[in-house]
């Protein structure tokens, strides 16, 4: 009988550890893929002093033709190779570089951006719309083709950044436009790929693949191309730096995210299509 009831126990505890093992996957993988926490959580104060940018709720979005509009443009920013699959060839939503739906401090928020726009652009070297901008987004970023000037999605995004920078009484001025400022340090991509493999390659696979659509691919045929934004070192640095790991974010040096960004900027990308410069 004791052998018995030591058999049954030896059986039952890795059971058990299985058990709590597939319940912690499963809270935190809902956690992460659920695009109401994952877009509208209360954030918390930055820690240099600025003002979060509390979203209003999507509740809040009427129930008439305009409210629908909204709700496909974040449909389309949560999610786009899924709602914009004709102009994505990439396997990266908006929301993966414009943080929580648009609306996260230091990771090129959308908030304001209607105020802003037309601005000059560097890149392009001229004047250009917001929508221009999306277009620039969608031929580098989603390494896909233009949006419709006046097509569905263009319009849906265009009516969700402007719902996201609604005005609101109690809000004091947006603080946290585009990234933040890292010194300039000579990156190490050998070093970046050893913090590659102890830090990102968990969420984003070894070969960078990713784990979509919770975790975009980094570098590979779905990534960004050569043309995008976040295939410049800086700009990747000073994303990394302040935004990764997702469950630690700001716990790397700005030495570190520099390597990790030099490593990630030597693996391949789609190359940009030549076509669309002018964006």
């Amino acid at each position: 009988m004791i052998r018995i009831l030591q058999r049954m126990r030896s059986r039952a505890i890795p059971l058990l550890a299985l058990l709590i093992a597939a319940l912690y996957g499963s809270a935190l993988w809902f956690g992460l893929s659920s695009p109401r926490l994952a877009t509208w959580w209360s954030l918390p104060v930055d820690p240099r002093g600025t003002m979060p940018w509390h979203a209003p709720s999507i509740e809040s979005v009427p129930a008439d033709e305009h409210g629908e509009l909204i709700r496909d443009g974040r449909r389309i920013f949560i999610a786009t190779p899924e709602f914009a699959s004709d102009h994505a060839r990439a396997l990266v939503s908006c929301s993966n570089c414009h943080m929580q739906g648009g609306i996260r401090p230091y990771a090129s928020p959308m908030v304001g951006l209607p105020s802003i726009f037309p601005t000059y652009n560097k890149r392009a070297g001229r004047v250009i719309s917001l929508a221009e901008r999306i277009q620039e987004c969608f031929v580098r970023s989603e390494n896909g083709t233009p949006l419709d000037p006046q097509g569905r999605e263009m319009h849906a995004l265009l009516a969700y950044i402007d719902w996201l920078s609604t005005p609101q009484p109690t809000r004091r001025k947006f603080a946290g436009r585009g990234l933040v400022v890292l010194p300039v340090l000579t990156p190490d991509p050998a070093r970046g790929q050893r913090l590659y493999v102890s830090q990102c390659a968990g969420c984003h696979g070894a070969g960078g693949a990713g784990y979509t659509p919770q975790f975009p691919p980094l570098w590979g045929p779905d990534a960004y191309n050569d043309g995008a934004g976040m295939n410049q070192i800086s700009k990747m640095a000073a994303f990394i730096q302040h935004n990764m790991p997702q469950n630690r974010p700001g716990a790397l040096t700005p030495q570190q995210a520099w390597d990790l960004a030099a490593f990630i900027h030597n693996q391949p990308h789609p190359a940009f299509n030549p076509a669309y410069k002018h964006y």
